[in-house]
C-alpha cells in the first residue's frame, strides 16, 4: 500500500540553516533544508483491526488509497487538514501517534456521505470516520464529541420508542452539550412556524412532546434491541482492550 504523503513530514523534522556555506557555496536557507532522520517504534499493529471492530469501519481493509474520499469531501474542501485517505493510510499502518496529531478534527465529518459514494471499493469511509471518532473517545484519547452526543440521542429515542420526535431530539442534544435552547436558527425556524400558522403540525409536535407516542407493540422490538446493543458493546470493548478496564472500575 505505497504512498507519498508529504504531511508525514512534520515541520519539527525539517531543519534549515539561515547562514550555511560549504565549500564557498552560500546554501542558506531553503537550499540547507534537510529532513532529521527518524525512526518510529510505537506501531499499534492492531489498529485496522480495532476500527474494523467498531460500527462503520468493517471494510477499512478495502482501502487501495486512490484519494476518491478525500478529493470528494466536504469538509476538506474547507479544511485541507481534514483528510480521510491520509488517515486510512496512517490506521492501516498501526501509525497511532500521527493519527492522534489530528485527534481534535477526525470528528468534524458532517456525514453528507459524498466520500460513500465515490469510493470504487465500497470502503465506506463516512463510517470508517465514524468509528475513529468513536475509537478515540473510548480509547480516552478525546472527550465525547458534539457529532457522537447527537448520534446518541437520535439512536436512544428510537430505541426507545420506535420513532423520532425532532423536538426531543433538538432539546435533548442542547442539554447534553450545555447549549442554549434559544438558538438563532432555531429562533428564526419557529417564526416561520408561527407566521405560517401550520396549526395541525403545532398540535402533533406538542403532543408528542408532552405524551411521547410509541410504536404499537414496541417492548419486545426495544429489549430484543437492548440486548443486541449489549452484546456489540461487550465485542467492541473486548477487540479494544478495554474489557478488563471496565471490569476494574
Amino acid at each position: 500500500m505505497p504512498i507519498h504523503e508529504k504531511s508525514l513530514i512534520r515541520p519539527e523534522n525539517l531543519v534549515t540553516h539561515e547562514q550555511l556555506t560549504l565549500e564557498g557555496v552560500d546554501v542558506s536557507g531553503h537550499w540547507s533544508t534537510f529532513i532529521r532522520s527518524r525512526v518510529i517504534t510505537d506501531y499499534n499493529e492492531a489498529m485496522e483491526e480495532e476500527i474494523a471492530a467498531l460500527p462503520g469501519g468493517e471494510y477499512i481493509h478495502r482501502c487501495w488509497q486512490c484519494g476518491s474520499c478525500t478529493n470528494s469531501c466536504t469538509v476538506n474542501a474547507v479544511n485541507p487538514d481534514f483528510n480521510p485517505r491520509y488517515w486510512i493510510y496512517l490506521i492501516r499502518m498501526g501509525l497511532e501517534e500521527e493519527l492522534l496529531r489530528d485527534k481534535d478534527i477526525v470528528w468534524q465529518c458532517v456525514s453528507c456521505n459524498k466520500c460513500t459514494y465515490a469510493c470504487p471499493r465500497d470502503v465506506n469511509p463516512e463510517g470508517v470516520m465514524k468509528a475513529t471518532a468513536h475509537w478515540l473517545e473510548l480509547k480516552g484519547h478525546t472527550a465525547k464529541k458534539p457529532s457522537m452526543e447527537f448520534d446518541e440521542v437520535f439512536s436512544e429515542q428510537v430505541f426507545a420508542t420506535g420513532k423520532i420526535e425532532e423536538g426531543r431530539v433538538l432539546r435533548q442534544f442542547f442539554a447534553r452539550t450545555g447549549q442554549s435552547l434559544f438558538q438563532d436558527w432555531l429562533v428564526a425556524l419557529v417564526r416561520g412556524l408561527a407566521i405560517r400558522r401550520p396549526i395541525g403540525l403545532l398540535a402533533r409536535l406538542a403532543i408528542a412532546s408532552i405524551f411521547r407516542p410509541r410504536t404499537r407493540g414496541w417492548s419486545r422490538a426495544r429489549a430484543a434491541i437492548n440486548e443486541y446493543l449489549g452484546e456489540q458493546e461487550t465485542a467492541q470493548r473486548r477487540a479494544l482492550g478495554l474489557e478488563q478496564r471496565g471490569s476494574e472500575r
